[in-house]
């Protein structure tokens, strides 16, 4: 009778493994692991980007490829290149960007395996506002059952408003959730979100 039983009690326990290591409680215990580096590499870019738009990911497994668009006011140029390679810093050059600082940025991105950051623009009552987009894969946070995921976090400039369960609401109307393309976020603290994705972006 044991016999029959013990496999059962293995899966029920399986899965309240499952459970515990729900993506929410991932997503948090990374942040704050890595809070220092995610501020920082978000200080960095908001810096830069104010300098000279830009977006910047890698699009490669092996943090490798990297993928630069560079902003004008005309034109988005996208570029890829091998992350080491001449290439990138010369190109860096010839559009006048900070080369020595972007360069250092994609180094600590590849430390925490932060594969994007962008800017993106949002109204709210007709005010502009600005967030930062950051990507992580999923094998990051050590999550064997997510490896098709990303996480997304968000950095806001103003505190934002969320419901009892810590979703994101919409400023204007404070039961409706707000979706940035179309994924509902969650709170990390006032000003910092997280998603889970298909996508990285």
């Amino acid at each position: 009778m044991l016999n029959k039983i013990t496999p059962v009690i293995f899966i029920s326990g399986l899965a309240c493994m499952l459970f515990s290591c729900s993506p929410t409680k991932i997503t948090g215990k990374y942040y704050y692991q890595h809070e220092p580096e995610l501020n920082k590499i978000h200080q960095v870019y908001q810096d830069l980007y104010k300098e000279h738009p830009f977006t910047i990911a890698f699009m490669d497994k092996g943090f490798n490829i990297l993928s630069l668009e560079i902003i004008t006011d005309t034109l988005t140029y996208i570029y890829e290149f091998e992350s080491s390679g001449q290439r990138l810093t010369d190109t860096l050059v010839k559009y006048h960007l900070n080369a020595p600082k972007i360069l250092d940025l994609a180094r600590q991105m590849k430390s925490i395996k932060c594969i994007w950051v962008n800017n993106f623009d949002y109204y709210v009552d007709r005010i502009k506002n600005s967030l930062i987009f950051m990507s992580v894969r999923a094998v990051a946070l050590s999550n064997p059952f997510s490896y098709k995921k990303y996480y997304i976090l968000t950095y806001f400039s103003q505190p934002q408003h969320f419901d009892s369960e810590g979703r994101l609401l919409d400023k204007r109307k404070l039961r409706r959730l707000r979706k940035i393309n179309g994924e509902v976020f969650h709170r990390i603290n006032d000003k910092v979100c997280y998603a889970i994705s298909e996508r990285f972006r």
